[in-house]
């Protein structure tokens, strides 16, 4: 497998733009991501503790090496506010080389 193929995106939300920025800043400048998206105005109906709830909130695209997840959802769970925040993980099939050749130098780091 080559290294482009350890590409993976994760998917995670947040209660709002701030927060996400916040992860999102710490990710890239940790190098555990290459890119976080956020996009705004995602509305999530989910049950939680017997009720449904209704809530706004964004959501987060996060390009990572798929080496890193573990380290990744750890530092995610450290730094958001959510008791059970969504952090899915999802397998790169397919993408622009230069694309994924750039995600996994950007992810580089030493030791």
């Amino acid at each position: 497998m080559s290294d482009r193929n350890n590409a993976v995106v994760i998917l995670v939300t947040a209660p709002n733009a701030e927060v996400a920025g916040k992860i999102g800043w710490t990710l890239v400048e940790e190098r555990l991501a290459a890119c976080v998206n956020i996009a705004p105005n995602l509305r999530s109906i989910y049950r939680w503790q017997g009720e449904v709830q209704d809530d706004p909130e964004v959501l987060m695209f996060i390009k990572a090496r798929r080496d890193d997840i573990d380290s990744l959802i750890a530092r995610v769970e450290r730094l958001h506010p959510y008791k059970v925040p969504e952090i899915i993980a999802l397998e790169i099939t397919a993408g622009l080389g230069n694309y994924l050749d750039w995600i996994m130098t950007e992810t580089e780091r030493d030791g």
